[in-house]
């Protein structure tokens, strides 16, 4: 889901204390070399956290946090901070750096560089997909796209996504589950979109389509009873699929998934990658730019 709020600018973190609303998320371990620094003493307190999410967002009454995560970050000095924002908008999961003298943080993305900066998404991507898939195997150019049943943001760029797909037919398009916490069906939808793709790659899509469609009409309390019928409807049998859904290996399947969409920085949905290169939001007005993006691709792969 993408971003409702004014963007927190350059800020200055306040030295004050308060109690954290929540506590993070464990973050996965990582070697040191791909965190960068930062010891875990290094790292801001959840409850300065707080204190400063505070300062920054106190002003709005209807806006509340979550503070999802406090980590190194692949660059030295710096801590990388995740927090669900949640207002009457929607939610957004937000990220910005603290720096490791205490006293600033900044917002933005932190991107590749170098000679070849999408090399190794791009390999990291080879070796860890495992969705449903359009288009020839040995193509130069492979689309990935992390998504989110649940998500609106997902369901306004699926017309995109599409036109790009059909505008390149030798191009491989790799969807992935990418279920967000915030979202209270999400994750359900995920499970059962996974075993409609191991039942048939065919249904899947008529699945995930579907499954966009009506998505206002799917709440937490009725999820079993649509999908199941989503299901039925894309040709595959809904019982199955249901019971599919609730096995343990399923679970493993959509937790490697979003495993894979974190190791390359996946932090909201829809996020495309070509051959590597982050396309971190999607606007139908820049479709030539997109296509572009593909075709340039493209060459670089022969």
């Amino acid at each position: 889901m993408r971003s409702f709020l004014n963007p927190i600018y350059i800020i200055l973190v306040a030295g004050s204390l308060a109690a954290a609303q929540t506590k993070p998320a464990p973050a996965p371990a990582k070697p040191a070399a791909e965190l960068g620094t930062h010891a875990t003493a290094d790292l801001p307190s959840e409850a300065t956290v707080d204190s400063f999410l505070h300062q920054q967002f106190g002003y709005q009454a209807d806006l509340t946090w979550k503070i999802s995560g406090i980590r190194p970050s692949p660059i030295p000095e710096l801590a990388e901070v995740t927090v669900v924002l949640a207002s009457p908008q929607g939610q957004q999961l937000t990220k910005f750096y603290v720096a490791q003298d205490g006293q600033h943080a900044l917002v933005g993305e932190i991107i590749p560089f170098g000679a070849h900066p999408f090399d190794p998404a791009k390999q990291k991507l080879e070796k860890g997909l495992t969705g449903p898939e359009r288009g020839p195997k040995d193509a130069a150019v492979t689309i990935v796209e992390f998504g989110d049943l649940q998500c609106p943001a997902c369901k306004a760029a699926q017309p995109s996504i599409e036109a790009l797909v059909a505008a390149e037919p030798t191009a491989r398009f790799v969807f992935q589950n990418f279920p967000l916490e915030m979202h209270n069906w999400a994750a359900k939808g995920a499970a059962y979109a996974d075993c409609v793709g191991h039942a048939s790659n065919d249904a899947f899509w008529k699945f995930v389509a579907k499954t966009y469609e009506t998505q206002s009409d799917i709440t937490a309390e009725n999820a079993d009873e649509k999908l199941t019928a989503l299901a039925d409807g894309a040709g595959v049998k809904g019982s199955e699929i249901a019971a599919c859904a609730v096995k343990p290996e399923t679970k493993a399947h959509v937790d490697a998934s979003i495993a894979l969409g974190k190791s390359v920085d996946v932090t909201g949905t829809p996020t495309l990658y070509i051959n590597g290169r982050k396309i971190g939001s999607l606007d139908p007005r820049m479709s030539d730019v997109y296509k572009a993006l593909v075709e340039f691709a493209a060459k670089q792969g022969k």
